[in-house]
């Protein structure tokens, strides 16, 4: 069947809705590695069986621990281990994930690609219950492979938008699933903390709580992949570079040349550009939240659990509601005005008085509502922005992007908070990420970046 370019055949309506609803429950299934496993329980656990290692059962408990772990023969803090794993994967999975995307691009079967590679990071998951005592070469080990394979089984996952959406239900269908996978993701988490909580009341130990917390996020993630993977159908593939040899070697020839041809979509390039900035102000805000509830504020930990909770389940109706917005306003115009609220976010962060807990909570509801509606429309819009047959390289290019620079966020909340010595300083620095991606957001023309790229526009741009 002869479609326009980039325009999803309307042969058969009720199928079409159907792989929609399918490919959605991958978000409900992989937030729960993002929630139980990167954003709440595997960062302090990996640290407590490090410091066993380097100082013995005492690490973990009275006086933080002194001695460092070798790696590499380099000396290392227990302390800073999880951060250095991370940074590792995010800068592999920047070398990874371009070629993942295409090779995705050439595979007569995406779906299939995803989910191995979705079952690999659920395996390993899994296998963080084996990480006990001061086994933390396995518990690192485990969290570089999983987040890598994590990262690259989105960009196949994102990259499929395009085959099961037309232009003008991208958005809608990707904030269904974005909120979907808050609801998941929160599920979990909220069964996994009160595992942890109440663990003396279930006859666990802490360490086991935990243990058992983190294989449940694995097995959950890789249950529920089994719905896109055996609802989703495989299509071939679309105007691809002609290129001989190996599928990898044909992969790379095709991504050589997508980055030669890049620079040709020069208002695609801005919006990545400009994503890159908010995102990385999104990511660092809600990855220092819990510190600045903790250090600057004064909140316990159950204070802080709370909060992680309900911005979980608030950014679920969030998600829907900048989708519905965006279905009468366009994409771009609900994306700047949740740049507004960020930017708001982080003025009255800094001006929150410690101790009192229900101002804290409004901020996490403000959080909640556009945290999930700016990251779902994003990844709508850039579907309309890239040329078909390439849609896995560009998510590729997307997702390895945003983790090569996810560290500029960090880096300055925490070079601010060193020379001030105060988290609120440091907070309302961020703003300027929101205030760079904001404007180079208003120079993107959108219906110009959707033609250029060969596809067509939406109703509503």
């Amino acid at each position: 069947m002869n479609t326009a370019p980039g325009q999803v055949p309307a042969a058969d309506e009720v199928n079409r809705r159907a792989e929609q609803r399918a490919w959605s429950w991958y978000d409900w299934a992989n937030s729960a590695y993002a929630t139980t496993i990167g954003a709440v329980l595997f960062a302090p656990y990996l640290t407590s069986v490090a410091e066993v290692a380097a100082c013995g059962q005492s690490g973990t408990v009275g006086a933080p621990c002194r001695t460092d772990l070798s790696v590499l023969g380099v000396a290392v803090s227990p302390g800073s281990l999880v951060f250095y794993v991370i940074t590792v994967s995010t800068v592999l999975s920047a070398l990874v994930l371009p070629v993942v995307g295409a090779i995705a691009d050439r595979s007569n079967s995406k779906r299939r690609l995803m989910g191995r590679l979705a079952w690999t990071g659920a395996a390993m998951a899994v296998a963080m219950f084996t990480v006990s005592g001061g086994n933390w070469q396995l518990g690192a080990a485990l969290l570089l492979i999983g987040n890598i394979a994590f990262g690259a089984s989105l960009v196949v996952y994102d990259a499929i938008l395009c085959e099961i959406a037309t232009p003008d239900e991208r958005d809608a269908v990707s904030s269904r699933a974005w909120a979907f996978g808050y609801l998941g993701g929160g599920l979990l988490l909220a069964v996994n903390l009160a595992i942890v909580t109440l663990h003396e009341s279930l006859g666990l130990s802490t360490a086991m709580a935990v243990r058992v917390s983190l294989a449940s996020a694995g097995l959950w993630w890789a249950l529920f992949t089994l719905i896109p993977y055996r609802r989703l159908r495989d299509r071939p593939p679309r105007d691809v570079v002609p290129a001989t040899g190996p599928l990898v070697r044909r992969s790379f020839g095709q991504l050589v040349a997508t980055l030669r041809d890049a620079r040709n979509y020069p208002m695609t390039l801005t919006f990545l550009l400009a994503y890159l900035f908010y995102n990385d102000g999104i990511q660092t805000v809600i990855g220092t939240a819990s510190v600045y509830g903790d250090k600057q504020l004064g909140f316990e930990t159950g204070a802080l659990i709370a909060t992680i909770l309900l911005v979980q389940f608030v950014a679920f109706g969030g998600a829907l509601l900048f989708g519905r917005i965006a279905a009468r306003l366009g994409s771009r115009r609900t994306i700047l005005a949740g740049l507004c609220v960020w930017i708001a976010v982080v003025g009255v962060g800094y001006l929150l008085p410690a101790g009192e807990l229900l101002p804290f909570l409004a901020l996490a509801t403000a959080i909640g509502i556009v945290l999930g509606g700016t990251q779902a429309l994003s990844r709508s819009l850039f579907s309309q922005l890239i040329p078909p047959g390439r849609e896995a390289e560009y998510f590729s290019l997307y997702q390895a992007c945003e983790r090569g620079t996810s560290w500029l966020g960090t880096l300055v909340f925490g070079l601010v908070q060193q020379t001030t010595d105060s988290y609120r300083p440091a907070l309302a620095a961020l703003a300027i990420f929101f205030v760079v991606g904001f404007v180079l957001l208003l120079r993107v023309d959108v219906r110009r970046a959707i033609v250029e790229a060969g596809n067509l526009p939406p109703k509503v741009v």
